[in-house]
Parts: C-alpha cells; structure tokens; sequence
C-alpha cells in the first residue's frame, strides 16, 4: 500500500466534511424559505434541487471512500504504527462528519415539519377560496330565479 492510497482517503474524507459544511448551509436556506410567511415555491423548488446534487456529490465520495478503503484496509491495519497520524486525523474528521450528520438531520425533520404545516395551510386557503367560489355561484344562481317568473297559462298536468 502506498502513501498515496491513504492521503486519497484522507482528502475524500475532507471534501465529505465539506459537502456537509454545504448541506448545512442549505438545510438552513431551506427553513428560511419555510419560516417565510408566504411559501416561495420557485425558491423551495431550487433549493430542493441544490440539495439533491449535494447528496449526488456525497454518495459518489462515499462510494470512492469505501472502494479504496477495501483495497487498503488490510495495510492500514497491519501497518497502524506507520499511518498513525493519518489514522488520528481520519478518526477526527469522521468524528466531525458524524456530528455533522445528526445536526442535519435534526435540522431536516423541522424543516419537513415547517413544509406540512405550510402545505396544510395552502390547502386550507385553496379550500376557502373554492368554497367562497361556490358561495358566490350559489347566490349568482339564486338571483337569477328571483325575477323569474313561470309562465302563467301552461298547464303542467298531463
């Protein structure tokens, strides 16, 4: 194994900590967007679309993380005294990751939360304006019969 199999790790493992400084920031964009008394669609729409290329960015370091961890596993762990500075440092940038990690989530679950109660309360006024819509038929209607008058020589029997 060489030098350079580690150092890939290490730098994967910095740019994971960096897109989750990113998600973070969006995550906070988004509650933002959602605290807003009016709901921004356009702006929740594009904010929801940076985030999922963020978490596209996240699975492909994942998946380069752990392709090069299973080819240098073995050497990592045979040779610990030779890459313990390296070692420490990728238990502390995980360890940040980690932590990382929960705060997004948590962060996430209020911003669903805040997005349900906006989408319940766009409900309700769509559901108000189409009652008043009806309302407004109704009396439209009824004033049209109110200066009707039905014929008075027909005779409805047959």
């Amino acid at each position: 194994m060489s030098q350079s199999s580690v150092q890939i790790l290490v730098e994967s493992l910095e740019k994971k900590n960096r897109l989750m400084d990113d998600i973070i920031l969006e995550n906070e964009a988004q509650e933002a967007i959602l605290k807003q008394e009016e709901l921004d669609m356009d702006a929740l729409d594009a904010s929801i679309e940076r985030m999922g290329a963020l978490a596209e960015a996240l699975e492909k370091l994942d998946d380069g993380f752990e392709l090069v961890y299973e080819r240098t596993r073995e050497a990592l762990i045979a040779n610990k005294p030779a890459y313990r500075s390296q070692i420490a440092h990728m238990q502390e940038l995980i360890g940040q990751i980690t932590d990382k990690v929960v705060r997004i989530n948590a962060v996430r679950m209020r911003n669903q939360i805040k997005a349900e109660r906006q989408f319940q309360k766009s409900r309700n006024q769509i559901g108000k304006a189409a009652s008043k819509m009806k309302a407004s038929k109704n009396y439209y209607n009824s004033m049209n019969k109110l200066n009707y008058v039905a014929p008075q020589f027909y005779d409805n029997k047959k």
